[in-house]
């Protein structure tokens, strides 16, 4: 790789200390960073046509000062200043604000260009820039900067133009000509030079298309080359279990599984039997038969002489898991025992010592399977729930307290296919995409606020049937207390609608959490009619009973959020139904509504979500783990990202990769990245 490149700006004439601490700000350091340093938008000045433009776009025209400009002075210090231009065979007007000095610049029958917003009803043009004269742009096609400190645009282009003309010549290819080919991308060298300086918008696509596949590329090689060497540094165990004792557990099942739910058992069973440890990431819609899942891959374990752990986040779900292990599992002989903060005194001891004496099969349990005190005889498969909710540290330790156990992550929040194979790229994902027969779908209706009495009386339907109703209040992020305000005024009004005939219970984040859990249990024991909660029954809790989803304000959660909200309904055999109540006010507020009442497809939902809110938004920007591009947009370039995925799996499998001088650079960029500790790099 060439040196020159690493060279600190400041070769560069004109760069001092003091610009080269602004350049710091926006971390250019070397003459690469600069050159790498891309606009993230271009300003387009070609002359438009007036009958061409579209009300609202950004456009620059030219023509002749038909009136005297007239000033209006408002408020403090502000200022209008209006003038009619003639453009072509068009008469408009030309608003300026806050820059009356301009009124001594314009002069009557004079030609200026001008560049701002076009309002197309008002035939007005709402100016941010100006110039007497014909355009004199050196190109009609800008790139806009994001800048820090003391660089201007004016100075950002001249360095990055000077920096082009000393060491241009220095940029090497990173892609193997093979690639390029293939794909008809463009040399670096060029498609630098065009970002910097383009001259059509065309032009830009081909550059821009060159650095997302490098950079998607660049990514996938690094997951790709982790994976490989984790596989091959962290041996894992082969597990002999016992196939016809789990074919019979299949068979003694109450319900056939689904064609889904038997391929990834398939992939579950190779994993064990593979002497590579397990890293897959389980995703199934809510309902779609996870549990199952889990429980044949956890007996196919102890046939194989090994221990299991489930850790899931809350002590109701584990509850609730180990309810269902049971059912599924102690008919064949397998012990599972549950262990959460509430186990105490002697029945914990007992357990403890019964799990060192390897009598203890399966156990099933909140974070307190991490503690200390929990020593298994020999852990061979652990499989944690919702493992977003956990941190890496917690499921490390998890990892630890065996020999390099298998280990599987189950996550009923579906991920769409983009974000799965980038923020999860070193695992293998495995999909439920199935609903078992008999399930009936959850019918979604979209009521304005003004309907309530209406959704009340539909709620108090289905209570006189005997079933229950989930009440759901938005968190308001500006403050908890909000919140809290928020579902004891919903709390308030429903307890007087129904009172003296149904129960109403109330749920939200301020409980401590033993206050939690005892609504929740009365609710699932139908002490509770209606639960009204702030959103932390999203997830997994298991009431059958529950018919109808009721949730306020809709339109301030995420499309992802919603169906999370409305899976916690349709887990028994009656009809259940969700009521979105809302009215909201943009565009993407409407689409989310029609959205949730058009499909019952968590995947379908997540990609619509993911396009209307980005990926940061996706998983919240405090834990989101989604790497941050240049020029890529994981949304926008998911096909790049799936054809750099399949590449790039292919090259880090094949002997050629790690030897042929075309891929140096590309495996120089590995070692850099340190994925590779102690692997030796030709």
């Amino acid at each position: 790789m060439s040196t020159e490149l690493n060279q600190s700006i400041t070769v560069l004439k004109g760069i001092g200390e003091e610009t080269a601490e602004s350049f710091a700000e926006m971390r250019i350091y070397t003459i690469r960073d600069l050159l790498e340093y891309f606009p993230y938008r271009y300003e387009d000045y070609s002359l438009r046509d007036l009958t061409e433009v579209q009300h609202d776009e950004k456009i620059t025209v030219e023509g002749k000062v038909h009136s005297e400009p007239s000033l209006n002075y408002y408020g403090r210090k502000k200022s209008k200043l209006v003038i009619r231009l003639f453009v072509g065979s068009y008469l408009i007007k030309v608003v300026f604000f806050n820059q009356p000095y301009l009124k001594n610049k314009i002069n009557m029958n004079e030609t200026i260009t001008v560049t701002g917003k076009w309002d197309a009803h008002r035939q007005t043009i709402t100016a941010n820039e100006m110039q007497i004269g014909h355009n004199t742009k050196a190109t009609d096609f800008e790139p806009v900067y994001s800048l820090r400190g003391k660089v201007t645009t004016k100075g950002m282009r001249k360095f990055i133009h000077l920096a082009f003309q000393q060491y241009g010549q220095h940029i090497e290819e990173s892609l193997p000509e093979t690639f390029l080919k293939k794909y008809r991308l463009l040399g670096k060298r060029d498609a630098l030079k065009i970002m910097h300086s383009p001259n059509s918008p065309e032009e830009v696509k081909q550059a821009r298309r060159r650095f997302v596949y490098e950079e998607f590329l660049l990514f996938q090689l690094k997951m790709q080359a982790l994976r490989k060497f984790e596989r091959e540094h962290s041996p894992g165990i082969k597990q002999k279990y016992d196939l016809s004792k789990i074919m019979e557990l299949i068979n003694s099942l109450p319900f056939p599984l689904t064609n889904a739910q038997k391929k990834v058992v398939n992939e579950i069973l190779a994993d064990l039997k593979s002497p590579y440890h397990m890293n897959r990431l389980l995703q199934g819609d809510v309902g779609s038969g996870k549990t199952v899942v889990a429980a044949i891959g956890l007996y196919a374990a102890v046939t194989a002489g090994y221990q299991g752990a489930l850790m899931v986040p809350t002590e109701i779900l584990a509850e609730q898991h180990a309810e269902s292990l049971k059912s599924l599992l102690e008919p064949v002989n397998i012990r599972c025992e549950l262990l959460t903060s509430s186990v105490k005194g002697k029945q914990r001891r007992e357990i403890l010592q019964n799990l060192i004496d390897g009598k203890v099969d399966i156990l099933i349990g909140t974070h307190a399977l991490i503690q200390d005190e929990v020593t298994f005889n020999k852990l061979g498969f652990v499989i944690t729930d919702e493992q977003h909710r956990f941190g890496v540290e917690q499921r490390r330790i998890l990892r630890e307290k065996g020999e390099n156990p298998d280990v599987l992550f189950m996550t009923a929040t579906p991920i769409p296919r983009t974000l799965a194979i980038t923020v999860f790229g070193e695992m293998d994902v495995s999909i439920i995409d199935e609903m078992p027969a008999g399930r009936k779908a959850i019918e979604t209706y979209w009521a304005k606020p003004e309907m309530l009495e209406r959704v009340l009386g539909f709620i108090e339907k289905e209570l006189l049937k005997g079933h229950q109703a989930y009440v759901i209040c938005p968190l308001i992020e500006e403050s908890e207390k909000l919140d809290v305000q928020n579902a004891i005024d919903v709390h308030t009004t429903l307890s007087h609608f129904f009172q003296n005939r149904f129960k109403v219970g109330l749920m939200h984040g301020r409980l401590p959490s033993e206050e939690k859990e005892a609504v929740m249990k009365a609710f699932s024991e139908n002490m509770v009619q209606i639960l009204v909660s702030t959103t932390v029954v999203e997830v997994g809790v298991n009431v059958p009973n529950a018919t109808m989803m009721v949730i306020y304000d809709a339109e301030r959660f995420g499309l992802s959020q919603l169906h999370q909200l409305r899976g916690r309904v349709g887990r028994g055999s009656a009809q259940s139904y969700c009521i979105l109540l809302a009215s909201p006010k943009s565009e993407v507020g409407q689409e989310r509504m029609r959205i949730m009442t058009e499909t019952n497809d968590g995947f379908v939902l997540s990609e619509k979500d993911l396009e209307l809110r980005g990926p940061g938004d996706f998983f919240g920007k405090k834990q989101s783990g989604v790497p941050e591009f240049k020029v890529a947009d994981m949304v926008h370039d998911y096909r790049a990202l799936e054809t750099a995925r399949n590449d790039a799996s292919m090259l880090i499998s094949s002997e050629v990769f790690w030897k042929d001088p075309q891929y140096l650079p590309l495996r120089e960029k590995i070692k850099e990245s340190g994925v590779l500790e102690g692997e030796k790099l030709d």
